[in-house]
């Protein structure tokens, strides 16, 4: 006995039980007095493989194959319960101590029934969280059934130290005799092959209205093009009678000031000249003031006033003119391009309102026709399935009634008793023959039996002549031909009582009723 220092590797711990130490201490490393024991645990996790036979509630078996990492978890409490719980053997043998300073690890082989009852507990909770779920769940939940196991099985495998680091569970399996998943598979692969067939002919409906309507609004906008391009033309052709109007009124406006100006200025120099002239007259006059004041500077001066009221006169009347003639002019010019600024819109507006009217004549009949073929497909769809369905059917039963029935001969026995065919067989025949009133005649040329008969020798003969009475009646009846006299002389009473014919034996003939 002696005093040794043991350092545990990485993925280990010592357990050290012993003098000092009141249950067990678990350390990384440490010193070992004397009366004390030292072993190793592993912490490294293992692997737990298992196809788990379960049912759901509704009474479906499967396979469940999962995979599990479960080892002790890295806290001072949890290992000390795996130390005091698992470790050692499962028959209660201790694993090996210390020997002269070495202290094995355990091994892997000392970890079955470790295994075993992990496995026990998977299974268990597993089972009873399966049993409360439906298949559907198992399939459209699969996180959560991860989850709830994961949970169960920890709060069981708490007690022992140990954790769950993964939980993989994989794909359900069919149980043998079990086809379960298979048509499952089977009908989402159908049902995912009909949804794509009708994703393509919903896309190839879309792709079709699609392309109706870009065309639609590519001539739209192409109309609306036109229809702003005859616009800004008809406003370019204002603008421009509108520019061609003023260019007008300030060429004639020049040329009322240049008038004018001609006037006013041939005025000034007409007022200039009297006044010259005035001023030379009036130095003249003044010369001969005394001798012609009384007649010749009063006619002047009245001449005067004369010429200048008569030039304002003239002058004020061509204003007057070029003014009615411009204002004129400019009333016509501004009537005419509102004339044809009015026409243009009314013609715009008339053709728009047209062009819409025919794109939405056009969309609606388009759209009634697309919509009355849809529905006269899906009607003749919807019939031609409810008449096979309804045809199946009545072959099913059918099927059904001839097993009943003894076969197909007593299938078709019991629809013609249904429907009458019998009877209308029987009244069909009664009319074909309804009306024709046939003649029978039967006769009885007496019996050819007995002993007597055989004996007489006579006898072919006699049933020959027996029997000729009535043939020739019978002929004459049906045809009306009488045999010649020499043959036979037809009886008057339609009796064949041997007056006809007589023989050696007698009658030969009787009348049979």
């Amino acid at each position: 006995m002696g005093l040794w220092y043991h350092v545990a590797e990485p993925n280990s711990y010592l357990v050290i039980t012993g003098a000092g130490i009141e249950k067990v201490s678990i350390r990384k490393k440490s010193f070992i007095y004397p009366f004390q024991k030292v072993s190793k645990i592993s912490i490294t996790p293992f692997d737990f493989s298992m196809a788990l036979q379960a049912m759901t509630i509704e009474k479906l078996k499967f396979s469940l194959p999962a995979v599990f990492t479960i080892g002790p978890a890295d806290n001072q409490e949890a290992l000390e319960k795996y130390a005091v719980l698992l470790t050692g053997e499962s028959d209660g043998r201790p694993t090996a101590s210390a020997s002269k300073g070495a202290v094995p690890v355990a091994a892997a082989a000392g970890r079955n029934h470790v295994q075993d009852i992990v496995k026990g507990i998977i299974e268990g909770e597993t089972r009873s969280i399966v049993s409360t779920m439906t298949m559907e769940e198992l399939f459209r939940e699969r996180k959560v059934f991860k989850d709830k196991v994961i949970q169960q099985v920890q709060s069981e495998l708490d007690q022992f130290g140990l954790c769950i680091y993964n939980a993989n569970v994989k794909e359900l399996q069919d149980t043998p005799g079990s086809e379960y998943f298979t048509l499952l598979s089977r009908k989402a692969h159908e049902g995912a092959l009909n949804q794509a067939k009708v994703d393509v002919a919903d896309a190839r409906m879309r792709g079709e209205v699609g392309e109706a309507e870009k065309q639609g609004k590519t001539k739209q906008e192409v109309a609306k093009i036109h229809a702003a391009t005859a616009v800004l033309e008809t406003e370019r052709k204002g603008e421009k009678a509108s520019a061609d109007a003023k260019l007008t009124n300030k060429e004639i406006q020049i040329e009322q000031e240049l008038n004018l100006a001609r006037i006013n200025a041939k005025r000034a120099a007409e007022r200039r000249d009297v006044e010259l002239n005035t001023d030379v007259e009036t130095k003249r006059a003044a010369m001969e003031l005394e001798r012609l004041r009384a007649t010749t500077v009063t006619q002047a001066k009245i001449q005067k006033e004369s010429a200048q009221q008569k030039a304002d006169a003239e002058l004020y009347a061509q204003e007057k003119k070029a003014e009615g003639k411009k204002y004129s002019e400019q009333a016509d010019a501004e009537a005419a391009a509102f004339r044809l600024l009015k026409d243009a819109d009314a013609n715009f507006t008339a053709k728009e309102r047209e062009a819409e009217a025919k794109f939405i004549t056009a969309k609606r009949a388009a759209e009634a026709d697309f919509f009355k073929r849809e529905r006269e497909a899906q009607a003749a769809l919807i019939t031609q399935q409810r008449e096979a369905e309804g045809l199946q059917a009545m072959a099913k039963a059918y099927g059904e009634l001839a097993n009943v029935l003894g076969g197909p001969q007593g299938l078709m026995q019991y629809l013609m008793l249904q429907n009458n065919t019998y009877e209308r067989l029987a009244n069909a025949n009664a009319n074909a023959i309804k009306g024709l009133q046939p003649k029978i005649n039967v006769w009885n040329t007496g019996s050819s039996g007995g002993d007597g008969a055989m004996a007489d020798p006579t006898a072919p003969i006699r049933n020959l002549f027996q029997s000729l009475p009535p043939l020739l009646s019978t002929i004459h009846d049906q045809t009306g031909m009488a045999p010649p006299s020499w043959l036979a002389q037809m009886p008057q009473d339609k009796g064949y009582g041997g007056k006809a014919l007589e023989g050696r034996n007698g009658d030969l003939g009787s009348n049979g009723a």
